[in-house]
């Protein structure tokens, strides 16, 4: 795609200005409180950060306060230790998740996800570790997620409990998993996102795709298709690394800026 391109009536330059003003406005830590990121950064060790942060993706969707409501009552129940809660805690522990709900994520998926964790940790030192491992024959993210999805799934579950992590390799558009993924792997001196993987490039990273920010990109011009599954974030991510090939989901904190704060994608 060629940069001398127009994006709904802007140039190149206009949008990559007018992308990289909002971004700078959005990505500060005054963003964080409201925020599920807030979840993790309440902790200071890369396995807290993970745990508390992968939990709190798991459940992103709908209202950020209900979100935050619900990643709350998820850390109090591992005492606010989840890296040692998963690793220490017997397994009649598991039962005070029984009865956690967050709308179809219920007390069911939510033991099995503490089950997969506890697996992950007693093999792994972090969540990188798999996905990198998954990404040794052709370097490709999307490999290295589908591996971890498989290790997490690898023991005997319910069905029901698969549609909480993304398989991008059905298509899904994997909203919330590029979310914790962009949360892990981007590093600025910002203060959001926590840069605590190196061995996944920004580069690599694919954009989180929302309501919001699907609908801010589509007004803009940088999306064409309609549906918002995994071809459609591969088409915006591809667009957004014309503008910074380097780290191309930072402009995530411009489109959900303006879809959220600005109500810029909204319809009429």
């Amino acid at each position: 795609m060629s940069r001398r391109r127009s994006f709904s009536g802007m140039t190149w330059n206009d949008m990559k200005a007018f992308l990289d003003e909002k971004h700078d406005l959005y990505n500060n830590p005054s963003f964080i409180e409201a925020d599920p990121i807030s979840i993790p950064h309440r902790y200071e060790t890369l396995q807290d950060r993970e745990i508390s942060g992968f939990l709190t993706a798991t459940i992103a969707w709908g209202r950020r306060d209900l979100i935050l409501r619900g990643a709350g009552i998820l850390m109090e129940k591992m005492g606010n230790a989840p890296h040692s809660f998963i690793t220490e805690a017997p397994d009649d522990d598991f039962v005070r998740f029984s009865d956690f709900v967050y709308r179809t994520f219920n007390g069911i998926d939510c033991i099995l996800f503490i089950r997969s964790l506890r697996k992950i940790y007693h093999s792994y030192n972090s969540m990188e570790d798999i996905i990198a491992e998954g990404m040794k024959e052709d370097g490709e993210l999307t490999s290295g997620i589908g591996h971890l999805r498989s290790l997490f799934f690898s023991d005997c579950h319910q069905r029901r409990s698969e549609k909480h992590f993304a398989d991008i390799k059905a298509g899904a558009a994997g909203k919330r998993l590029n979310m914790f993924l962009r949360w892990m792997v981007r590093h600025d001196n910002r203060g959001v996102d926590f840069g605590l993987w190196r061995r996944i490039s920004p580069s690599q990273l694919y954009i989180p795709l929302d309501f919001h920010s699907g609908n801010t990109a589509r007004k803009l011009g940088l999306l064409k298709r309609n549906a918002s599954d995994w071809k459609a974030v591969a088409e915006l991510t591809e667009v957004l690394r014309e503008f910074d090939p380097v780290d191309p989901v930072r402009y995530d904190f411009a489109l959900f800026g303006l879809g959220v704060n600005e109500r810029f994608g909204c319809y009429e």
